[in-house]
Formats: structure tokens, sequence, C-alpha cells
């Protein structure tokens, strides 16, 4: 509890509000530190190939089944300050690299519980933190030194990388199939700049629908749009479509300010009716006149309008999504024209099949056979929601790991090897040390060792063995043994042609040491009194994440 200050005169001082508690030393750290250390519990078995999935299920009752780390602790509902650290931490490295995030929260979780070793023994916590930055800089020195180089574009290696990143989900089965789908989509998109490549993978388009299996995901070279043709008199398909892109409405749009037509004579209703539909006419005329026989709308299109496109044998497509509206640009060569008088046919783009198709119970449009897309479409295919939400989720991270490696072309080993790797060169480096800050050092190694450890022991492995074994065979200057889960062994993951990108390995030993030293830093924990009688009326409550939204805590 708060300590209350006293006065000279013995009159008691209340600093903190009434309702307030104040965790101090000890005491504060041991809750951060048992705290993030429950969060990286829960997700260390599902680490690797062997891993476990887990199912969550929220408050309303819908139901996740993942193995991906940031998608499991954003799904839990977590309260405690410094595990919502841990979880920020697996959000930053799923935005920043896409893959990694278990092994981050494993391994910040581990930092911690070593640190807590060295706390008992009175070691500083300021000592630890320098200790451990220096040495994550260290270990980052070392991968960089040791990954192998390789050329942006070499689609073998991005292959061997993207079915890493898979072989560890789900979709494990069909990874090889899919990681080449994966890298032909990304290659598509990747563009030059001077000597670097640049990816947005905004431009990777991920449409998912229950129904066949995962075997029958496919790579669309176009766009895909969850959109049904507008009128049952237009064609279904057509070929060497020239497509124009339109986000102004089919439509006679109302005026801004009230107006009003006297009819005095019902020929004039006549003729203002005939007005409408010969404007709406003009439309389509204009559209037509420039050789457009596929129409993408971002806005409606109206009923007159539709039955004289589908007059003029076009086929149309209304209210689409303004991101699709883009891609379709991109991968089409169009033009997205917002004014009709604008519309030329230098803004048309150029598809070689536009054409409706049934999935499912859904209709679709896909446009496909563009010559040169800058935007692509990978459809996948599950037999259920569950697994297509999965797939979906491990695609990301396939995608996230193949642009990492197309912007940073270097890889290390997988299996855990570039850990112990990383882990055996920080050691050596810990024995030029002097003081209490190589004990900190040391520490972060046997930090490391975790991922690897945690991977034997998924895979059914002894974990002492495991962990005995590989320090020896890196001792030896096999710096590529790691973790073989599948035969549960130690063997050259090199030669087993499994690849992680450096860029990820880096990233993972960055975000978890700062988050790691930061919760290290803390030493006393105030925390306001929650409101009595929920959120004040009029307003104040359904924050954001952190319970702001009138619940009286301040973050």
């Amino acid at each position: 509890m708060a300590i209350p200050a006293v006065t000279s005169s013995g009159q008691t001082v209340l600093i903190l509000k009434e309702g307030s508690s104040q965790n101090r030393g000890k005491e504060a750290q041991r809750n951060n530190i048992a705290a993030a250390k429950l969060i990286a519990e829960i997700v260390k078995t599902s680490l690797g190939p062997r891993g476990m999935d887990k199912m969550l299920v929220d408050s309303l009752g819908d139901v996740t089944i993942t193995n991906d780390g940031a998608t499991m602790l954003k799904e839990i509902d977590v309260q405690h300050p410094a595990a919502k650290m841990l979880v920020e931490v697996s959000k930053t490295t799923d935005n920043e690299v896409g893959d990694g995030t278990t092994s981050a929260v494993v391994l910040a979780g581990a930092l911690l519980e070593k640190a807590e070793e060295l706390l008992d023994k009175n070691v500083h916590s300021t000592v630890i933190v320098d200790g451990y930055m220096k040495a994550a800089k260290k270990a980052v020195a070392a991968l960089q030194e040791v990954a192998e180089k390789i050329t942006p574009d070499s689609r073998e290696w991005l292959v061997k990388v993207a079915r890493t990143s898979m072989q560890t989900k789900l979709v494990s089965k069909e990874a090889q199939d899919l990681a080449e789908l994966v890298v032909d989509a990304v290659l598509a998109v990747a563009e030059k700049q001077d000597t670097k490549y640049v990816v947005d993978i905004e431009n990777v388009k991920v449409e998912k629908k229950p129904g066949g299996s995962l075997g029958d995901t496919k790579l669309v070279q176009g766009i895909v749009l969850d959109k049904e043709v507008v009128h049952s008199g237009m064609p279904k398909r057509v070929d060497k479509a020239k497509i124009a892109l339109v986000s102004a409405p089919f439509e006679i749009e109302k005026t801004e300010f009230d107006a009003k037509l006297n009819i005095t004579d019902p020929s004039m209703m006549k003729k203002f009716l005939d007005e409408e539909t010969k404007m709406l006419k003009g439309m389509v005329d204009k559209v037509t006149s420039i050789g457009a026989n596929v129409v993408v709308c971002q806005k409606g299109i109206d009923d007159v309008a539709q039955h004289y496109l589908a007059k003029a044998n076009v086929l149309a497509v209304r209210r689409a999504k303004e991101s699709d509206m883009t891609k379709l640009a991109k991968a089409t060569g169009a033009r997205v024209v917002n004014n009709f008088e604008d519309l030329s046919e230098k803004d048309l783009g150029y598809a070689a099949t536009v054409e409706e198709r049934k999935v499912e119970e859904d209709k679709w449009v896909f446009v496909e056979g563009a010559k040169n897309p800058k935007a692509v479409t990978l459809l996948i295919r599950g037999g259920t929601q569950r697994i297509v939400d999965e797939a979906e989720r491990s695609l990301h991270d396939a995608i996230m790991v193949t642009k990492d490696v197309i912007e940073k072309p270097a890889v290390v080993a997988g299996g855990g090897a570039a850990e112990a790797e990383a882990a055996y060169q920080v050691l050596k480096w810990a024995e030029k040390l002097s003081g209490r800050e190589q004990l900190a050092a040391q520490k972060f190694a046997e930090a490391l060792e975790t991922i690897p450890v945690a991977l034997a022991e998924n895979a059914g492995m002894d974990p002492i063995d495991a962990q005995v074994e590989f320090r020896a065979k890196h001792a030896e200057g096999g710096k590529w043994f790691g973790i073989d889960a599948h035969e549960g062994k130690i063997k050259d993951m090199y030669l087993k042609q499994v690849f992680e990108p450096l860029a990820v390995k880096e990233q993972i030993i960055r975000s978890a040491s700062e988050v790691a030293s930061m919760i290290l830093r803390i030493d006393d924990v105030i925390a306001a009194g929650k409101m009595k009688g929920g959120p004040p009326k009029g307003g104040g409550g359904g924050g954001g994440e952190d319970g702001g939204g009138g619940g009286g805590e301040f973050d």
C-alpha cells in the first residue's frame, strides 16, 4: 500500500487518491517478471514445426485456432501492464518483419527469467540492462557476419525461405506448393529502385473462401473482386478485356440544394424523364465510344444505365472497394477516372479475360491475365472457415519473409541454429568482459539458447541432451547445427535447406532485449484506483484497448 507522508505535527498527507496501490522495489520487479514469463509460457509450446495450436474463444463465442504468436496474444485480453508490453513486442515484430513473433516473446521471457537469477544475487538492474544491450549488439553483429548473402530476386532461395516459414504452420503439408505461389506473387509486385528492390505487400491481395482443399489455392495474375456482374443480360465472360475504372456514379446526381419542378403538363414529365435517360445513355455512349467492354464502378449504376450497358454487351461491376480500384489500376494499367468527360482510350486497362465465376455459393469476378501486373491475388481455399483463416495468417507470414529477403538479401539457417551460433559467439566474447556485466552477457547467451531448447522440447527430444549436443557442435565450428524437429535430432540445417531471413532474427533480438531492459528498469508500480459505479453518464465509456474510456485509469 502507499506509504502515507506525515507533517512535523503528525498530520497525515495523502499523496495518492483513495484506492490507489503501490508496489516498490524487488516486489514490483518480481511481479512484472512473473507476468512476462507467464505470457512467454503461453506461446512457448507453439514454437517450431512440432509446436501445438491454441484454441481461443472470445466473449462472443467466436473461435480462432492458431499457432501464430501475434494472433494469440492479440486475441487474449491481457490486463497486466508488463504483460501488455510483451504483447506489443509481438505486434511490432509482426508489423515490421511478419514472422518470428513467437520467438520474440519467448526470448523476452527468457531474458527476464535469467535476469531474475542475477537480481537474486544482488546484481543491480542497470548493470544487467547494460550487459544485455551490449550482448544484443554483439549477437546481431555475429549473425550479420555468418549470414549467407544472396541475390534478392533468386527464386530458388526465396522459395526455401517461404517454405521454412510455413513448415511450422497448419499448411506445412502444402508448404512447397504454397511457397512457390507466394514467391511468384511477391516477385510480380517487387519494384527495383536503383540497386535495391522495394515490395509493397498491399499489392498482393489475399482472398479466402472455404471449399475444396488447401491444394486448390491459386495465384491469379490480376485481381479477384468479391462482387457479381450487375445485370443478368450482360456477358459473363469477356476476352481481351478493355477495362474502364470509374469512381463517379452511373446515376443522375441530386442537386446540392433543394430544387422544385412545377409540372403543369404530362408531356413536361415525359420530357424530364427522357432527359434523364438521355444523360445516362450519354454516359454509356462515352464508355462504349472509347472501346471499353468492361466497366468497374466504385459507386452505384442506375437501372437504366445497366440496361444500356447490357445492350452494348459491356460487363459491369458496381460498388467496388477503393482499395480494389487501386489494385486494378496497378494490375491492368488503367487509370481511375472520376469524371465521364475525361474518359479516353488512354485510361483503359487491359486483361486477357474478365469472367464471373461461382465460388461456392457466391459469384465473384476474376480479372486475369494482365500483361505485367503490379498487383496480384492469392485465392485461398480450404476445408472449413477456420482452416482458410489460419492459412491466410500463414501466407501473410510467408509473404512478409519473402519481402524481407528481397529488401535485405541475407539469410541464416533455421531450426534454432542462428540463435545457438549467436549464443556461442556471445559467450566467447563475454569472457573478455570484466565486472558484473560479464554475468549479464552470459545470461543473455543462455536466454538465446532457450529458442533451440524450446524447439527440441516441442519435438519430444530431451532438452538437456539437445543443449549439450548443439553447444558441442557449435564449439567445433558447426555454425549451422540446429534442431531437426521432424527427425528429433541435431542436424546441419543448411544441408536440410531450412532458412530464415536475417532481418527477422535481428528484429527478434533487438525487440526482445529492448522490452526486457525496459521491464527491468521499473522498480515502482503505482496503480490508480478504479472509479466506483462505472463510467460517468453522458459518454466516457467504451475506451480503447488500454481501458481508458472513463474507467479512471490513466496510462
